[in-house]
């Protein structure tokens, strides 16, 4: 696994902050979290951006789309600034040369799941057609609050049809959002039976970077709330979704509060490596600062 995590600073400052941690991926906005509103970026920044990684042996960048964003929204006013900002988002992606962007599909509000879906897709479609050869769009599945779309596995599969299985699609598991929708992780039989229900529906090669949150609330409580790494309730048993032999070779992503309410930092790290190693019985984790080799990409179907 490429080890990492989200990390502040946007284009200009994300790939030294994840550097200075110890990180050999990271995950990042290009645009503030909490408004609409999208900058219009320095070409001069976007290109220092791809030096800059290069620089550094960042091994994988991910680009995490607007939490506000609702591709399902039945509100035609919010629905059209959410497709309009996932385009913008895939252009400043491609345009640093992330190999992914992550998103939450959003909710249905109460008009259920198939209404939902009429609206999702030709959001996505639009947004599809932005992404070049490098940079893919990944669902990302979702704890199951509410009218929340992708709290299944099922529910990801029928997005990926109803898009015609397209090329750059791609998804993003998050350990404690699938402990949260009911996915038991933690049982090793549970996770190989999680991730052939992938295979089988969706593809593996789909699956292309992974979030690695502990959880604050139980199994199947439905509840979005992700803790540090050992402090929550899935603790050692989480080295369970580190170790799986086929979740080797993505980037796998802290999303955790940090030592200081700030995010992943060193500390996280430090303990994410640990796990990992244990999880994979490696002697020792790679040291902080050490450049990271690249994965090669996974294969495609159609």
């Amino acid at each position: 696994m490429l080890l990492g995590g989200h990390c502040s600073g946007g284009i200009k400052k994300a790939l030294d902050n994840a550097h200075s941690f110890g990180m050999d991926a990271v995950q990042l906005f290009v645009q503030s979290p909490r408004t609409w509103r999208f900058p219009e970026h320095d070409p001069a920044d976007l290109e220092a951006f791809r030096t800059r990684r290069e620089e550094l042996g960042i091994g994988a960048v991910a680009v995490h789309a607007l939490y506000l964003l609702n591709l399902a929204s039945p509100k035609k006013d919010f629905y059209e600034k959410s497709v309009a900002t996932l385009r913008l988002t895939v252009d400043a992606a491609c345009a640093i040369g992330a190999e992914a962007v992550v998103f939450h599909v959003g909710s249905h509000l109460g008009s259920g799941f198939e209404a939902g879906l009429e609206r999702v897709v030709p959001a996505l479609a639009q947004a599809l057609e932005r992404c070049d050869g490098t940079t893919w769009l990944c669902m990302e599945n979702t704890a199951g609050t509410g009218g929340t779309i992708g709290r299944s596995i099922e529910e990801l599969a029928a997005l990926y049809d109803a898009l015609d299985q397209h090329k750059r699609l791609g998804i993003c598991l998050d350990s404690c959002h699938l402990f949260a929708s009911g996915y038991d992780i933690t049982d090793r039989a549970e996770l190989d039976r999680v991730l052939s229900e992938v295979d089988d529906s969706i593809g593996l090669d789909r699956l292309r970077c992974l979030h690695v949150n502990d959880s604050k609330t139980p199994l199947g409580s439905n509840r979005d709330r992700h803790d540090n790494i050992g402090d929550g309730l899935m603790g050692e048993k989480l080295g369970v979704f580190l170790g799986h032999p086929k979740l080797q070779g993505l980037p796998a992503l802290l999303e955790v509060p940090g030592t200081d309410e700030y995010g992943p930092d060193a500390e996280q790290m430090r303990r994410l490596r640990e796990h990992y190693a244990k999880a994979t019985k490696r002697g020792s984790a790679r040291k902080p600062g050490k450049t990271a080799r690249r994965p090669a990409a996974r294969g495609t179907r159609g």
